[in-house]
């Protein structure tokens, strides 16, 4: 069983001649105060969501990255399983295994279910428990549901039986689940049904610097991770008139990343572990461009040179362009068909780079769903563009009625963007 230890207890493990080389422990280093032991040095998680770009976060001074599944452990990247490539870099990983939620299906009174993924947990752990790049085991990401009120003490207690099959297979690594905010009675429920659970993972956006006092406040004793934190979330921001969110750009994202890494590293009640940045990557959510630190087509955004800095104390030797303004008399108003618009951008290079500029018109997404499920991206309109090759734009409002966005990519030479985008309804 994996135990809170103090100093000595510590050196007696290490020093057993029975210990696993590579025991990572949690280390009680004062009353109520933590930080994680990887092979007896201290660690303190700088780390991603995803497995993306790994030698860019390795060059950019973090050291850890979360998956969410156990197959992504068999995923290979440059011809080697994702563990090893890893190790091979330096980094370690919170190895992910999904465990049920019921929105995709799962009921916590079928007992084949339960059964199943009780034999998945054990078979996951047996598999990859001896890898030098494992940190902790994420057993579960939001499975009460990232709305839900954390009312359902199925859920607990199951999690706690299946903690107590991790910890059969592997008295070596911590248990980390992972849950979408504070609120409702989820800490009080994981405090009463949950004890073997060793660090909670904690999955937030515009509340995340007030994590760490409000866990104390709830009565939490033990250790936690900010296991996702980013720009304020697309149910946490302004709307158009007719429900569009008005998402941040990204350098007011980027100044987001580091604000709440740095709040909640210093305001953590000393419990906090590490934090995950999310999305080390791209993806489809709400939009093309609200949670990635990347571009689909690969360049670095600002919100990764925040992380950097906020790692190293240092931005990278090239930044990403800063992107201060989007202007259009067409940002969250209502335009007629047909019509034509114009925008423009300003925006500044740290190195004085040549910039290229790309603008996209796309509709609305209408497949915006809850907890990260996969979405579907909208499409795009490219005969709307009528020129766009800099910093200004003219554009021509859909001959259909409905909601739309326009964007702007913004690149430097040196695998650096910025990007920025409005709403606008055609009616």
């Amino acid at each position: 069983m994996i135990k809170f230890v103090t100093s000595l207890f510590c050196l007696s493990l290490l020093a057993s001649p029975h210990c696993f080389s590579g025991a990572v422990e949690i280390h009680e280093t004062s009353p109520g105060h933590f930080e994680l032991l990887v092979g007896g040095q201290p660690f303190f998680a700088k780390g991603v969501g995803g497995a993306n770009n790994l030698r860019k976060l390795k060059e950019l001074g973090g050291n850890t990255f979360r998956t969410w599944g156990a197959e992504q452990l068999d995923e290979r990247i440059e011809g080697k399983l994702l563990l090893d490539y890893a190790d091979e870099l330096g980094l370690k990983v919170m190895a992910g295994i999904w465990i049920g939620h019921e929105r995709h299906g799962f009921d916590y009174n079928d007992p084949v279910q339960i059964n199943k993924q009780r034999e998945h947990v054990r078979e996951t752990v047996c598999k990859h428990k001896d890898h030098p790049a494992l940190l902790v085991w994420g057993l579960g990401n939001e499975m009460e549901g990232p709305a839900a009120d954390g009312s359902d003490i199925r859920i607990w207690k199951e999690l706690n039986e299946l903690a107590k099959i991790v910890k059969e297979e592997d008295p070596h690594h911590p248990v980390c689940t992972v849950i979408a905010s504070i609120g409702g009675e989820k800490v009080p429920n994981v405090i009463k049904y949950y004890p073997e659970i060793d660090i909670l993972g904690v999955n937030a956006y515009a509340s995340a610097s007030g994590v760490g006092s409000g866990l104390v406040s709830l009565g939490w004793t033990k250790p936690f991770m900010l296991t996702e934190f980013g720009p304020l979330g697309h149910w946490e921001v302004g709307k158009a008139p007719w429900g569009a969110p008005i998402e941040p750009t990204s350098q007011d994202k980027a100044s987001m990343y580091y604000v709440t890494h740095q709040r909640v590293v210093e305001e953590g009640e000393g419990k906090c572990l590490g934090t995950f940045a999310f999305l080390w990557g791209h993806k489809q959510e709400t939009t093309a461009t609200w949670y990635g630190m990347f571009l689909a087509s690969g360049e670095r955004l600002g919100a990764a040179d925040a992380m950097s800095y906020a790692w190293n104390g240092e931005f990278p030797s090239n930044r990403a362009p800063k992107l201060i303004s989007l202007d259009s008399a067409a940002d969250r108003q209502k335009v007629s068909p047909g019509s034509t618009q114009t925008a423009k951008v300003n925006v500044k290079d740290p190195e004085d780079d040549p910039l290229g500029y790309e603008w996209v018109v796309t509709a609305e997404s209408t497949d915006v769903r809850v907890g990260g499920d996969k979405e579907t991206a909208p499409p795009s309109f490219p005969d709307s563009i009528q020129s766009g090759t800099g910093a200004s734009a003219t554009f021509t409002a859909p001959e259909k009625t409905g909601a739309y966005r326009l964007f702007v990519y913004v690149r430097d030479n040196a695998n650096g963007a910025a990007t920025a985008n409005f709403p606008f309804y055609v009616e």
